[in-house]
């Protein structure tokens, strides 16, 4: 048996493996690459595999991360099965479409500055409709049910509890008269994610592909996030301003809507009852499309809600409704809630800023003191959330500068991501250890200090996958360079395109100090002549470095 990582590696995004044994070679996860530039490169690059050698492809969950690039893999000529839960089909077929949709959004913008520049127009990565078709191949599974591929491969989903349909994915494999087994995590959940059940601790396995996000941090426990979330939201309400929330459309916003039911039930603090009383007063817009459609997806699908919220359900008190919450689906609508000046809570995706209504929402409230920007999940390097989480003065939205004088709050508890903790419990979990684990999906800072914890408490050997690299899963865990890696995946290459789009931004900043005059007040012209002979040097090297 062998596996290749070929996406996710020492980066939370872009997951893809490719498995090989019993003579089929086989999938794990599609994923988009998110956030910094020069991972982001890779999702227009080919497949660094045959697609037409792939015998079917298997799907831990819905996220983008984990399936964008199906359609992609669809339109290479991929026509076999991706087999995945009931749920993560669902959920496929509306966010795959809607990625689609943004990838045409995207070309057509960056087309219309091509052709003023007299270059050929680009064609997107897939769109909306290729996602449609892509879905055709996705086959619904259950929890718990033995899949058989053939005599020597066999498979099992469990609840990963990530997010609604996300799964652990246990795979048998015969070779050789030997069985062996390998899991993959996928994403698993935090413990205490609100409506979903906990992840399924594994009892065995050779090997183990695990995620690693929070590899090395812990969260805030669940009982303090809803008093930090109400202080939050109670202070900003006051001074008049507006809560906003990026969060995933899927999965999170979901989770935030049953969390402001749920407050309720905390009575015991009187100042804690004040403040909830204050907040179902407040109007709580959903405003995305897609996080609409998903949360009819999580209505149809409520069988795999956690039995206390089932419960709740069938005393009539459903767990994504309560008074003061609208869903805005025009463009109108949307627009309509920055033009209002009433406080109120504003839950729109993308999470992490990128791209979406949210950008709207954030160019309207960010410059605001009176505003909240509250964060409520991962947050990947290079994102405009990120940035905003890591101390930005200011940021660039559409094109325009917009200064952070809003209050930036991030309740880590919210994250659909296992911490450190959980990870270890389910590392411990397990009867039979494994005999060897991998760390994907994480930074490679945590994955290190995860990895040592993991090695000084269990003693099982521990590896940081490496991009494009084929072990060979024997007894001495054999590593081959398999796959030639193309020179456009070589990290100095990407290094130099990452500086270049960075160069350009700060000559764009500065080019907007000098033409909106804010240099300083002292500056004698000497100092203006000094500065425009520099750019006449830094002109002259870029033109010798073209040539």
């Amino acid at each position: 048996m062998k596996v290749t990582f070929l996406g996710a590696t020492k980066t939370v995004t872009g997951s893809n493996f490719l498995v090989e044994g019993a003579g089929k070679k086989f999938l794990v996860d599609c994923g988009m690459y998110q956030g910094v530039a020069k991972e982001e490169e890779k999702n227009d690059d080919d497949f660094l595999f045959d697609v037409n050698e792939i015998d079917f492809m298997l799907l831990t969950h819905a996220h983008i991360d984990h399936s964008g690039r199906i359609p992609k893999l669809y339109n290479a000529g991929y026509r076999k099965e991706i087999i995945a839960t009931k749920a993560t089909c669902d959920l496929c077929e509306i966010m795959l479409p809607d990625s689609g949709h943004i990838q045409e959004m995207e070309i057509e913008w960056k087309n219309r500055k091509r052709i003023r520049k007299g270059e050929e127009p680009l064609e997107p990565m897939y769109t909306a409709e290729d996602a449609i078709k892509s879905c055709e191949l996705l086959r619904p599974v259950k929890y718990d049910e033995i899949v058989t591929i053939d005599e020597n491969i066999q498979i099992r989903f469990n609840d990963a509890g990530h997010m609604l349909g996300s799964s652990i994915i246990e795979i048998w494999i015969t070779e050789d008269g030997k069985q062996e087994k390998i899991v993959f995590t996928g994403d698993i959940g935090n413990n205490d994610i609100p409506l979903l059940d906990s992840p399924t601790m594994i009892e065995d396995a050779d090997y183990l592909v695990m995620e690693s996000t929070y590899g090395g941090r812990l969260h805030v426990r669940n009982d303090d996030k809803a008093k930090i979330f109400l202080d939050v939201v109670s202070e900003t309400i006051d001074r008049g301003g507006t809560v906003v929330i990026p969060s995933f459309a899927v999965g999170r916003t979901q989770e935030i809507i049953y969390e402001l039911n749920k407050i309720k039930e905390n009575t015991d603090d009187k100042e804690f009852v004040e403040k909830y009383e204050k907040l179902m007063k407040v109007p709580v817009f959903v405003d995305s499309p897609l996080a609409i459609s998903a949360t009819e997806i999580f209505r149809k699908n409520e069988d795999l809600f956690e039995p206390e919220v089932k419960e709740e359900m069938q005393k009539g008190d459903h767990p994504l409704e309560f008074p003061g919450l609208q869903f805005t689906t025009t463009v109108e609508e949307s627009r309509a809630l920055n033009e209002s000046k009433v406080p109120s809570i504003i839950i729109s995706a993308s999470g992490m800023c990128d791209v979406g209504r949210i950008k709207h929402h954030l160019k309207h409230n960010l410059w605001n003191p009176n505003s909240t920007i509250l964060f409520v999940g991962y947050q990947a390097p290079g994102t405009l959330g990120r940035k905003i989480v890591d101390g930005a003065k200011k940021v660039k939205i559409f094109g325009e500068e917009v200064a952070v004088n809003a209050r930036i709050e991030y309740i880590e508890g919210y994250s659909g991501h296992a911490d450190q903790e959980w990870l270890l419990n389910f590392v411990y979990s397990f009867i039979k250890k494994p005999k060897h684990i991998f760390l994907v999906h994480g930074e490679e800072e945590g994955q290190e200090i995860l990895k040592q914890k993991i090695i000084e408490t269990t003693n099982i050997p521990v590896t940081i996958a490496e991009f494009a690299k084929t072990y060979i899963l024997d007894e001495n865990l054999t590593v081959e360079q398999q796959i030639k890696i193309p020179s456009k995946y070589k990290p100095l290459r990407l290094e130099v395109i990452e500086r270049i789009k960075t160069l350009k931004e700060e000559v764009e900043d500065m080019e907007n100090i000098v033409k909106n005059d804010k240099l300083t007040e002292n500056i004698e012209d000497k100092d203006i002549e000094e500065l425009n002979n520099k750019i006449k040097q830094l002109e002259k090297l870029i033109v010798e470095i073209i040539e």
